[in-house]
């Protein structure tokens, strides 16, 4: 039997539009407005909350409460906002948002020096390291190599790794967490900028015995794994934000989908590409995976779904899939799911505007075992969704 082509052709047509791609088209226009109308509204609510009694609070966290929540430079969150702007000035290129971003970017900058804590990346990288690349001061580049070195001071070659916290020393004497992953970029970038091995060198080792003890057979990660400083043997596995040891913590297995990726960004190393690859496929078959791709605050939670979400772990997550996306075979698959998670974040987990004393996304998860951060806004997310919409963005074309 013969069909019709003018039959055939709508179907195609059709098909076409139906397919997952297109299906999840993301407005970037409307998502960045939405972001830029929320972060002139944060820049009032600084001013308003600001404390006279402490100027060492300079960036916003989260709400507590419903009230802005500013930290001081030392931090962790202190370099997102910060790098929020940045990706506004990237999106718009203009006067105001350079103005804005560079007035906050200042006020981490001091954090180069700051040896007591792992989260140089998430800090100075964020803030400093958009600075540098959006706009290539020389004075950004100093303060890069700078907090590249400082982190290279919390290498152990014994351990093979970064040490992450300082604090609760009760609780692990040399604890490494799967979040460190993220802090290897400002290493590998500072090699770059001058042409001193040393920096990756410390990266690859970092990046490859946490991949040998932070994951189960199935490429799950444990949130944190404790090593003898002196022995470098693993001591125990645990966890600090997630449900259990044995649970996959959503965040968790965002940071290692994203630090594998950027890894072979750097190196070209299969096994980094593999290990993404392994990661993000038992992130997206997991059983108690969402259908809108936004995960609850850990995997294994118990009262799921009557658990939280966690928009912080979507949010990279799908930012690490479109870099992946660019070097795996299993492309379309990935830029698909990326596309999935921003369009639901940038419909059911964007604030209204004028709300939320300007925060762009809702839902994130901070910490449920402390019953800290459950179900407010963090500026971490709202970080790694601008990043992915620019991602999107950029790879589109």
């Amino acid at each position: 039997m013969m069909i019709k082509v003018s039959y055939l052709i709508p179907a195609i047509i059709l098909l076409f539009l139906q397919s997952p791609v297109f299906a999840q088209d993301v407005n970037v226009k409307k998502a960045f407005q939405q972001a830029a109308t929320q972060s002139r509204l944060m820049l009032q609510e600084i001013k308003k909350s600001a404390d006279a009694s402490k100027p060492e609070q300079v960036s916003p966290r989260t709400l507590d409460h419903g009230a802005l929540k500013l930290v001081a430079s030392r931090d962790w969150t202190s370099g997102f906002f910060p790098g929020v702007l940045w990706y506004l000035d990237e999106y718009y290129k203009t006067d105001q948002w350079r103005a804005e971003a560079r007035a906050f970017t200042s006020f981490i900058e001091k954090e180069k020096d700051n040896a007591t804590t792992h989260d140089m990346g998430f800090k100075v990288f964020c803030s400093v390291g958009n600075a540098f690349r959006l706009t290539g001061n020389v004075h950004d580049k100093a303060v890069i190599i700078a907090a590249a070195k400082t982190l290279a001071t919390r290498f152990n070659p014994k351990t093979g790794v970064i040490l992450s916290w300082d604090h609760s020393r009760d609780k692990w004497v040399n604890p490494v967490i799967i979040d460190n992953m993220m802090n290897l970029e400002l290493l590998f970038e500072a090699t770059k900028l001058t042409g001193d091995s040393a920096f990756h060198k410390i990266a690859v080792s970092h990046a490859n015995t946490t991949m040998k003890n932070h994951f189960r057979e199935d490429f799950s990660s444990y949130h944190v794994v404790e090593y003898d400083p002196e022995t470098g043997k693993v001591i125990k596995k645990t966890t600090h934000q997630g449900y259990r040891n044995s649970s996959a913590w959503a965040r968790g297995q965002a940071w290692a989908l994203y630090g594998y990726t950027l890894c072979y960004r750097y190196t070209k190393n299969p096994a980094y590409l593999k290990q993404a690859e392994n990661i993000a496929r038992f992130i997206f078959a997991h059983p108690n995976m969402p259908k809108d791709l936004v995960p609850y605050w850990d995997f294994d939670a118990p009262q799921i779904p009557n658990e939280p979400r966690d928009a912080s772990a979507a949010a990279v997550m799908a930012s690490g899939l479109y870099e992946l996306s660019r070097y795996s075979k299993n492309s379309n698959n990935y830029y698909q799911k990326a596309n999935q998670i921003l369009k639901s974040l940038s419909t059911a987990f964007a604030a209204p505007i004028g709300t939320a004393k300007g925060f762009i996304l809702l839902h994130s998860t901070g910490s449920k075992p402390s019953n800290s951060e459950v179900d407010v806004p963090l500026s971490y997310a709202d970080y790694y969704y601008l990043e992915a919409l620019l991602r999107y963005k950029n790879y589109k074309k």
